[in-house]
C-alpha cells in the first residue's frame, strides 16, 4: 500500500529550487546531476524535484503541453461532465420510472 504523504515544501521554496536548477545545470556535468545535488539540499526527493522543472518548463512556454492552470481547468470541467452524466442518468431512471407507474395506475372513469 503506498501512503501519500503531504506537501510539505511551500511555493516559494518550490520556485527557488526550480530556479536554482535552471541557473546552476551548467555547472554540472548534466541537469540530472544538478537536480540530485539541489534536491538534496533542500530535503526532497531527485525524482520530485524533476517533475517541479517539467512542470516550470511548461508553465512558462519553454516545453510543449498543457500548464498547470489548463490541467487543472480540465480536470474540473471531466469532474463536472462526470456528475451531470450521473444527474443525467438518475433523472432517465426516475422518468422511466414515473412513467411505468402512470401506465400501472388504474384507469378513472
Amino acid at each position: 500500500m503506498t501512503i501519500k504523504t503531504t506537501n510539505t515544501f511551500s511555493p516559494e521554496v518550490r520556485a527557488r529550487a526550480v530556479r536554482t536548477v535552471l541557473e546552476h545545470e551548467g555547472e554540472h556535468p548534466s541537469r540530472w546531476a544538478a537536480i540530485m545535488s539541489i534536491s538534496s539540499k533542500i530535503g526532497c526527493t531527485a525524482q520530485t524535484l524533476n517533475e517541479w522543472v517539467q512542470k516550470a518548463e511548461v508553465d512558462n512556454g519553454r516545453k510543449p503541453g498543457p500548464s498547470t492552470d489548463m490541467a487543472a481547468q480540465l480536470k474540473a470541467l471531466e469532474r463536472e461532465n462526470r456528475e451531470l452524466r450521473q444527474a443525467n442518468e438518475i433523472l432517465r431512471k426516475a422518468s422511466a420510472y414515473f412513467a411505468q407507474a402512470e401506465l400501472d395506475r388504474p384507469f378513472k372513469r
